[in-house]
């Protein structure tokens, strides 16, 4: 500028003006220039106590809003996973407070007195009070709730928080059951997991030709109990668990090939949430002595398996999605 305006006065003879010097001093641009306009506003910033960000143009300070915001929301963000976080791990820890309460329970007791427990010997185990469930059975759930616990703290959880508090929950009420302590029938979690048992099913109608099977069995092979397997989805309890018969091979008894069982209350049709593992187990017995289940002792035609279960179940669904199930008369149960 300082260079244009000294041309222009000597084309037209025109005088130089007098701030010519002043307007070269003023737009000289170096470093010193640059640390003079920010002590500047720094001077303007405090007296008269303006915040950086009014300092800024509107464009600047529109992307300072917007930063600001977009920290909020991450903010937000990680405090609600946080909270989701405890709140999980309060769910598990939460899900056998009943449990611990029994076993503190106990241990009160017979610090307190011995005198006031009665001694059972009769099958060599301690067992906890009567209305409850046996030491072992508490010790089982304890390990479980340890176990999800520390599989939710190294991210590796399966299944679902739901599904895991409800089998808990079933698996607690079975301990309890009069069914289970009267050895109808036993549990076994497979590789520690709540979401496999293997049912042992030792008791059905003393009558039906499956218990007179059952005793020959015993003769046999030394069992005396119908293996079954259970497998539960982490959507239970909306939906139904896949059982099949795992051991001996049956004939009748609504056993299909590769151990499936055609039972409607086991498809999605005819589930509902509200039904217990111990139900299922009960019918299921019941339903193999109404199908004049019999054990087969002789050759087979092929063993039972997973896949083929499976496979057999499918196209069972759908052959009764089609036609529709039928219903036995009352006086069959």
């Amino acid at each position: 500028v300082h260079i244009l305006l000294r041309e222009l006065c000597r084309q037209h003879t025109v005088p130089l003006p007098p701030d010519l010097e002043t307007l070269k001093k003023a737009f000289q641009p170096n470093g010193a220039a640059v640390l003079q306009l920010h002590q500047q506003q720094q001077q303007q910033q405090h007296q008269h106590g303006m915040s950086p960000q009014q300092l800024l143009s509107p464009h600047q300070q529109l992307q300072f809003q917007q930063q600001q915001q977009q920290q909020q929301q991450q903010q937000q963000q990680q405090q609600q996973q946080q909270q989701q976080e405890q709140q999980q791990i309060e769910e598990i820890d939460s899900d056998c407070d009943e449990l611990e309460d029994d076993v503190v329970g106990e241990s009160d007791q017979e610090s307190e007195g011995e005198e006031d427990l009665p001694i059972e010997m009769d099958d060599g185990r301690s067992t906890a009070k009567k209305d409850e469930m046996e030491v072992e059975h508490l010790a089982t759930l304890e390990r479980l709730r340890q176990t999800q616990r520390q599989d939710y703290l190294k991210g590796s959880v399966s299944g679902s928080v739901q599904a895991t508090d409800r089998l808990m929950k079933e698996l607690r009420d079975i301990y309890r059951s009069d069914s289970f302590k009267n050895n109808m029938y036993s549990i076994e979690l497979v590789n520690d997991s709540v979401y496999e048992w293997n049912i042992r099913l030792m008791s059905v109608d003393p009558d039906s030709p499956l218990h007179s099977d059952l005793v020959m069995l015993k003769e046999r092979e030394g069992k005396d109990s119908i293996l079954l397997n259970i497998i539960f989805k982490e959507t239970y309890p909306f939906e139904p668990p896949f059982v099949r018969v795992v051991h001996p091979v049956i004939s009748g008894g609504y056993v299909l090939v590769g151990g499936a069982i055609c039972m409607e209350l086991l498809t999605k049709q005819g589930w509902r949430s509200a039904y217990t593992v111990e139900a299922v187990i009960m019918q299921i017995a019941a339903t193999l002595v109404k199908g004049k289940a019999r054990i087969q002792f002789g050759p087979t035609k092929g063993q039972y398996s997973l896949a083929r279960a499976q496979q057999s179940f499918k196209s069972l669904v759908q052959i009764h999605e089609k036609n529709g199930w039928f219903t036995p008369p009352k006086e069959d149960g």
